[in-house]
């Protein structure tokens, strides 16, 4: 089937100029609204592509990109689709109800003409010998395909059936044509069933008719001298070529099985393509070349060349194709500078090297289509003098595309040499890169007051002290709290003073680790250093009910009735699940002993009131003391230090 645009060679010159003018673009995948694809043919003069979905009953135009402009719809089965020589007009086989070829006029995607053809059904136009052609089948008088025509030159444009007396075809055949030449093939048919004609006198006559070994035919395509047709068969697993004056094989393009779509070029480059999941998808043949310049696979197992889903722009600067996945979402691809043989440059630079000395880097410029020995290269260096990168001399390739060059780096640290290949008309641009690991001057950097305690709520001078560096002086202070409440947070960021030191207070409430970082420059390395320190809580503790208070023993004394449970209130900095320790010691002959200990939960104000109870007539004579303690690691948690409350002294009267 054909999909490619036949624009004349104005048109195509046109169309190259303004492309020349345009930005290079990379390739781009777009999502299709079609439910199923027959056709693709592209209009080189205003760049629009057009796509046949014959389930949706309706053309879909896109730009160059792939981007979506218009639909044509009302369209039912619509299939075969072809333009005019000068690009004007597209030419629609609808044969759903309709029955009738339909023209558009490419400038403004709307409908300019309608031709009926009778109660049959047109599926494949094609333009050759100044006519366009159709295949068809004849669903009303059951003789099976044949092939019509009409003179779209004419004042008065007639139809013409029948055009081969002894058609031979069974079905609507499909065709494409070049020049005088008319190609002819059944679809899905098994084996293959090839037929050529001579339409120049505008009367078409069979010069060639043949079964050929495969079968299932998808596409076809005459060569642009129409010497040659190219098949897209299911089977065998390369796209065969005949030569059109006797139908006999002229060798293989070689691509893999399934083949199911084909297209060539006005120069002459061939797009193959294949049905296959595990193989490239596309396969790019130079003129009068049999081995591929180029491959595409659409990477992905679920992504497949839809049949006939190639076309190229007419200048050959673009390959459009079309896939779908499994589920039946179609995209359309466009393929840039298919004709350009992949090039690849590798880059190999020591993995570390030692500041202001040499080091070589090596590499090597490799492609399908040799490049010749003097290539250019451009050379970029980026490292932490030069973040944007700084060009270096170009260097040229050897015969087998090797190239080298030295350079002494300015500055430590990760050094990347980037090379490039700038590509032409033959070649694709392409870089390879690598770094080295550049040495540096050690820093060195301290902070201050590492395993020191301090108290609740203390303010804590912190100094970071900086040695000698090339040109960066700046060093951050972190200071991150323990507990996973508490992020880690810079506290202080500038310039050390003229001493190299740079300092910052903190309200310490909880143990804390302090890290010093210098980021380094282009000649000192990066460097930290870290201070843990410790930080106690605040812990009170109150007791009441109480009858007095008497200043004995040297200590203050509550004096409590047996008959009375003391009130111990604990306050203390709050912790989710953090509980304090209660503890009772009791004097007896010169000496303090434990008499008991227990945790207790702190509520979310911090506070914690216990009642002691028991039998205090025992305790009558005794002197006691409590205190409350906050325990690293068993009050619940461990952001703060242990800490103990001070003693509070007491005892029972009666």
């Amino acid at each position: 089937m054909r999909t490619r645009s036949t624009a004349t060679a104005l048109a195509v010159l046109f169309s190259s100029a303004a492309l020349a003018a345009a930005p290079a673009h990379a390739d781009t995948v777009q999502p299709l609204p079609v439910r199923s694809t027959g056709t693709v043919v592209v209009d080189g003069v205003h760049q629009r592509v057009f796509l046949s979905d014959p389930s949706g009953g309706k053309i879909v135009v896109t730009d160059y990109r792939g981007t979506v402009v218009k639909q044509l719809t009302a369209l039912p089965g619509v299939l075969g689709l072809e333009l005019s020589t000068d690009s004007t007009t597209l030419y629609a086989a609808v044969p759903g109800g309709t029955d009738a070829i339909v023209a558009f006029d490419t400038a403004t995607a709307t409908e300019s003409a309608r031709y009926p053809v009778g109660d049959i059904d047109p599926k494949y136009p094609a333009i050759a010998g100044g006519k366009l052609w159709f295949g068809y089948d004849s669903d009303s008088t059951g003789i099976g395909g044949n092939i019509g025509s009409i003179d779209v030159t004419a004042p008065e444009p007639t139809v013409a059936l029948a055009q081969d007396p002894q058609s031979p075809w069974f079905a609507a055949p499909m065709l494409d044509g070049a020049g005088g030449t008319l190609a002819v093939a059944i679809p899905s048919q098994s084996p293959s069933e090839l037929g050529v004609y001579d339409v120049s006198s505008g009367t078409p006559v069979r010069t060639a008719h043949r079964t050929v070994d495969g079968g299932n035919t998808q596409d076809l395509a005459l060569t642009p001298d129409g010497r040659q047709v190219v098949v897209a068969s299911a089977s065998p697993n390369s796209h065969a070529v005949y030569a059109t004056a006797d139908l006999s094989e002229d060798g293989t393009y070689p691509s893999d099985a399934y083949p199911n779509a084909v297209d060539i070029a006005p120069d002459g480059s061939v797009a193959a393509g294949i049905d296959g999941a595990y193989e490239p998808d596309v396969y790019v043949f130079k003129p009068g070349q049999r081995t591929t310049v180029r491959e595409y696979d659409f990477g992905a197992t679920d992504q497949l060349l839809a049949p006939a889903g190639l076309a190229w722009a007419p200048d050959g600067s673009r390959l459009f194709a079309v896939s779908h996945d499994y589920d039946g979402a179609y995209r359309l691809r466009v393929l840039e500078g298919p004709t350009k043989a992949v090039t690849k440059v590798t880059a190999d630079a020591p993995a570390t090297a030692t500041r202001a000395k040499k080091l070589t880097v090596k590499g090597k410029v490799s492609s399908k289509a040799a490049l010749p020995a003097g290539t250019r290269l451009s050379v970029t260096r980026t490292d932490l003098e030069s973040p944007k990168g700084k060009a270096l001399p170009q260097v040229t390739t050897k015969a087998d595309g090797s190239y080298s060059f030295t350079d002494t780096p300015p500055a430590g640290g990760k050094v990347t040499y980037k090379v490039s290949y700038a590509g032409d008309a033959a070649h694709t641009a392409a870089s390879g890169s690598d770094s080295a690991t550049v040495s540096r001057s050690k820093a060195t950097l301290s902070l201050n007051n590492n395993g020191k305690v301090y108290s609740y709520g203390k303010d804590v001078k912190f100094t970071a002290h900086l040695g000698k560096t090339y040109k960066n002086r700046t060093v951050e202070i972190w200071a991150d709290p323990y507990g996973a409440d508490k992020p880690n947070k810079r506290v202080k960021s500038g310039k050390v003073n003229s001493h190299g030191d740079l300092a910052v207070t903190l309200d310490l409430r909880r143990d804390t680790k302090l890290t010093a970082k210098f980021a380094g420059d282009a000649r000192t390395a990066t460097a930290s250093a870290t201070s843990t320190v410790w930080t106690r809580v605040s812990v009170s503790l109150t007791t009441a009910k109480q009858y007095k208070s008497v200043k004995t023993y040297g200590q203050t004394y509550a004096y409590f009735h047996k008959s009375t449970d003391p009130r111990f209130t604990t306050r203390m900095p709050y912790y989710k699940g953090r509980s304090h320790r209660l503890e009772i010691q009791v004097y007896y002959q010169g000496t303090w002993y434990d008499a008991g200990s227990e945790y207790f939960g702190l509520g979310t104000n911090g506070v914690s009131e216990v009642r002691y109870t028991g039998d205090h007539g025992q305790e009558v004579g005794y002197r006691l003391r409590v205190r409350s303690s906050y325990i690293n690691g068993s009050s619940g948690d461990s952001v703060n230090s242990t800490t103990h409350g001070s003693w509070k002294y007491f005892l029972f009267t009666k």
